[in-house]
């Protein structure tokens, strides 16, 4: 039994059952007796304040800027090994998830602002531009060698990428009015966690320790809390003074387990416990409803097969080792999985109850069709003999 346990938390689709197990007790509890308690357990405050300090919110606000925050900073910690060492390292490398990130990014956010052009639901233009890379990289994992190996470093790259879009999204377009005095206090702390790096400090606790108190001034500035997280991980060295693991390679060892495990699980308790009713599925066809629906299911997969067209067409990229263009298509609509930043984005997007839970509906929806569709063109999408490997060969040095 121990060994099964081990198994399953160290395989890759883990964390993706793990979280679809987690929307669908949300979707029960909601639906049940156990709605209303469930209410106000997610509403009842937490925390201490004083004349000085206020650190006193609901469960659900804890868990959206709070644990959240941690979660963007073991997001910013993949984007900074990435563009350090990683997939995104030169731009032979990055070029392709790059350019595809983008495009699947904006074509589903031109898709709802056209649908939503002078309503009220148009500032939800946000939500269908993001991937979430726990459900996407989950599903790719279960097809196991039905597709190249190849294609998961793509899609991976391409999924942070697409996160940070949608953090430099939040950032400017997401955040409410500005204190300057406290956002003066967090860049100054900010300042020195860079300095520290500069200094080669390499103790996690002169970056996680001031890090609290970033996040304490980033939300009360009027930018979105989480936006700490990913200041913090900038700050963490990355290269080591020995053989030893760096600073940034054992935060985020030791945070994957926690984030994919608890808190993205906590977050889909928390924000996706809908109930149900008649007038929901009419929500699937308004402005709000398809506008997310057509940019996961459609827009990021004409955005991304364009992009890449584009980009090979040029010779500015070549397709992952031994895929395809269907196998193109295929990442595309599981890039359409929006749940935890698109339902984020929502969160920020809307005051209203109503559209909240329209927006919620349309999201789980548009990733339910959307992944099923990704994960059964891969799964029937042969792999192809005909890649060109050399990329030195094709793009301009």
């Amino acid at each position: 039994m121990q060994t099964f346990i081990r198994k399953f938390f160290q395989s890759a689709s883990s964390a993706g059952i793990i979280l679809f197990s987690c929307v669908v007790l949300a979707l029960i509890i909601a639906n049940s007796p156990l709605a209303e308690s469930f209410h106000r357990l997610l509403h009842t405050t937490i925390g201490f304040e004083t004349a000085h300090v206020h650190l006193r919110y609901s469960t659900e606000l804890w868990i959206n800027d709070g644990l959240m925050a941690i979660f963007f900073l073991l997001v910013g910690l993949e984007i900074k090994r990435e563009l350090v060492s990683g997939g995104l390292a030169t731009p032979k490398q990055a070029a392709l998830p790059i350019l595809c990130a983008f495009g699947g990014a904006i074509v589903p956010a031109l898709i709802y602002f056209f649908i939503n052009s002078g309503k009220d639901t148009v500032s939800g233009w946000g939500i269908p531009m993001a991937t979430d890379i726990a459900f996407a990289l989950a599903l790719l994992a279960m097809l196991g060698d039905r597709v190249p190996a190849s294609l998961k470093v793509f899609l991976a790259a391409l999924a942070i990428v697409d996160d940070l879009i949608a953090i430099l999204v939040i950032a400017i377009f997401y955040s409410t009015n500005l204190e300057f005095a406290y956002l003066a206090y967090a860049l100054g702390i900010f300042g020195l966690m860079l300095l520290f790096n500069k200094l080669g400090i390499r103790s996690l606790f002169f970056y996680l320790i001031p890090a609290l108190f970033v996040w304490y001034f980033i939300h009360h500035s009027g930018i979105h809390a989480t936006i700490a997280g990913v200041l913090t991980a900038f700050t963490i060295p990355i290269r080591s003074a020995d053989d030893q693991e760096s600073p940034l390679v054992r935060l985020e060892h030791a945070l994957l387990t926690p984030v994919n495990f608890l808190i993205v699980p906590l977050f889909a308790l928390a924000n996706t416990a809908i109930t149900f009713t008649p007038s929901m599925l009419d929500g699937l066809t308004s402005p709000l409803g398809l506008g997310i629906i057509l940019g996961l299911l459609v827009g990021k997969p004409i955005g991304i097969f364009l992009l890449s067209k584009t980009a090979t067409k040029l010779k500015l990229a070549l397709l992952p080792d031994g895929a395809s263009w269907q196998h193109i298509i295929g990442v595309g609509l599981l890039a359409g999985v929006g749940f935890t930043m698109a339902i984020f984005i929502a969160l920020l997007s809307f005051t209203d109850p109503a559209l909240i839970a329209e927006a919620k509906f349309g999201i789980l929806v548009a990733s339910l069709i959307s992944g099923t569709a990704g994960y059964v063109l891969l799964r029937n999408t042969p792999k192809s003999p005909n890649i060109i490997k050399d990329i030195d060969a094709v793009i301009p040095q």
